[in-house]
Formats: C-alpha cells, sequence, structure tokens
C-alpha cells in the first residue's frame, strides 16, 4: 500500500483552513443567533408589557442608582480619537406588601426622586409611567 508523500505540505495548510473555516463559521452562528434571540426576547417583553394593565399602587423609594456606560473611540492619522457616554437611571420601589420593583427612570425625573419619598407608583408590566409624591 502506497504512503501518500506531499513534499509541499499543503494537506496540512488545507486541514489548518478547514479549522479555521469551521471556527468563523461557528462565532457567525453564535453572533446571529445571539441577535435573533435578544431580538425575540425583546419583543416578547414589548408585547407582555402592552398586555399588562397599567397599575398604581402605594410604594416608597427605596434606593437610586445610576448605570454609565462609556465607549473610547480611536481615531486615525486624520482624526482624533473621542470618547461618548450614555447615562441609565434606576429607582428602587417598594410596596405594601414588601416587594420592590427596580424600573428605569427618566432623568428629569431621577433627580426629583429622594430616598424615603411615600406615593403612588403607576407601571404597567415593566414599564415605569411615573410617581407621584403624597
Amino acid at each position: 500500500m502506497p504512503v501518500n508523500y506531499d513534499p509541499y505540505g499543503f494537506d496540512s495548510f488545507d486541514t489548518m483552513f478547514g479549522i479555521v473555516f469551521v471556527i468563523i463559521a461557528v462565532g457567525f452562528v453564535i453572533v446571529f443567533g445571539s441577535i435573533i434571540v435578544c431580538g425575540f426576547q425583546g419583543a416578547a417583553q414589548w408585547k407582555k408589557n402592552n398586555d399588562s394593565p397599567v397599575l398604581t399602587v402605594e410604594a416608597e423609594v427605596v434606593a437610586k442608582r445610576m448605570d454609565i456606560q462609556t465607549w473610547h473611540h480611536t481615531g486615525d492619522e486624520h482624526s482624533m480619537g473621542h470618547t461618548s457616554s450614555r447615562t441609565d437611571y434606576y429607582a428602587t420601589f417598594q410596596v405594601e406588601s414588601g416587594d420592590r420593583m427596580e424600573f428605569q427612570v427618566p432623568d428629569t425625573e431621577y433627580g426629583m426622586l429622594v430616598e424615603g419619598d411615600r406615593g403612588r407608583l403607576t407601571f404597567q408590566g415593566t414599564r415605569y409611567q411615573g410617581f407621584q409624591r403624597t
């Protein structure tokens, strides 16, 4: 039985090319699969919120927090780099039953909320609708 000998090493090149192709294909499937799954989850949450009743309950502001995300953009030889950021604001409310709910709130209302404030919280599913201090 003859032994196949490749003096130029193309067999190992073909093997390596096949492995790289598989890695790229798997990465492509994972990235775009994740994007599709996140899209479906967002649409499902949106529909669930739309189907939920608008509720108003007595609540107390028990905590506030900010989530700051920063991106650094590098420039090239013709332009300077720059930085951009986004801040999301969250408030945690405790209702009379003792349950706590955290909502993303608009920046204009975040500054007006103080921990310990009591009032009427209005929400729909996971959507914050407003808070009226009493």
